[in-house]
Parts: C-alpha cells; sequence; structure tokens
C-alpha cells in the first residue's frame, strides 16, 4: 500500500511514478559521485537556472554515452570511457604567412588517437573532425 497526498492520480500514474524512484536516486547518485557535481550557491536565479541546466545536460550526456556503450557491448560504465578517451588531445599548428611579419596562420587539429582510442571511437560509432574550428590569422 502507498500513501500519497496527491488526490487527483489515478492508482496506475501513482504506481508508475513510485517505481521511478530508484532511478531518480540513481541519478543523484550520478550527478554526486561520477559527475562529481556539488550544491553551489548562487545569489541570482538566472545563475541557479544555468547551474541546473548545465548539470541537467552533463548527466543527459553522460546517460547518452553510457547507452552508446551498452550498445557496442562496452559494459555500462561511461567513466572507462571517458578516462580512456580523455587523453586525446588537440595541438595548434601555427604557419607563419609568407611576406608579412609577424602574421601567421593557426590551425586548430585534433592529434590522432592512439590505437585503442582509435578502436573505442570506431565501436561507439563516433568520428573526431580533423579540425576544431575554422583557421584563424593573427
Amino acid at each position: 500500500m502507498l500513501r500519497t497526498n496527491v488526490n487527483n492520480w489515478s492508482a496506475q500514474e501513482i504506481w508508475h511514478t513510485y517505481i521511478q524512484l530508484p532511478q531518480a536516486e540513481a541519478a543523484f547518485r550520478i550527478h554526486k559521485n561520477d559527475l562529481s557535481i556539488r550544491p553551489i550557491w548562487h545569489q541570482k536565479a538566472e545563475r541557479v537556472q544555468a547551474h541546473i541546466l548545465v548539470c541537467f545536460l552533463a548527466y543527459a550526456l553522460w546517460k547518452t554515452l553510457e547507452q552508446w556503450q551498452k550498445r557496442a557491448g562496452l559494459g555500462n560504465s561511461p567513466r572507462t570511457i571517458l578516462e580512456e578517451l580523455h587523453r586525446i588531445q588537440c595541438a595548434d599548428v601555427i604557419i607563419p604567412i609568407a611576406g608579412e611579419a609577424g602574421r601567421e596562420l593557426r590551425i586548430r587539429c585534433i592529434v590522432r588517437p592512439e590505437p585503442e582510442q582509435a578502436a573505442l571511437l570506431d565501436r561507439l560509432g563516433l568520428r573526431l573532425p580533423e579540425r576544431i574550428r575554422t583557421p584563424r590569422v593573427a
């Protein structure tokens, strides 16, 4: 028997909501443990809303990665995937512009992933871009 203060829901709606409780508790555990999100005290309402949005987006990305990982047969721990992929780096390639002293072309490129990382990206169905943004002349 469940007791509630909600009077305008059917028994089925109450039960459906109640059985989602473990999922909500698991989400909070992920926020606290895996994403290392802690309470932050903001003074302005828009900052509170922005903080909630960032936390929600982090959780949504975490759950998406978890689903991709399961679909690829790679277990169910996004932390291990992130630990492997966080070592992928980007580098700035700086090319001096001939005839223009002090001017250069800066291209931000992603370093080629190691074989294990490339295999992991392939299993997840992800492709790295060659460049992060368009070249910039400085």
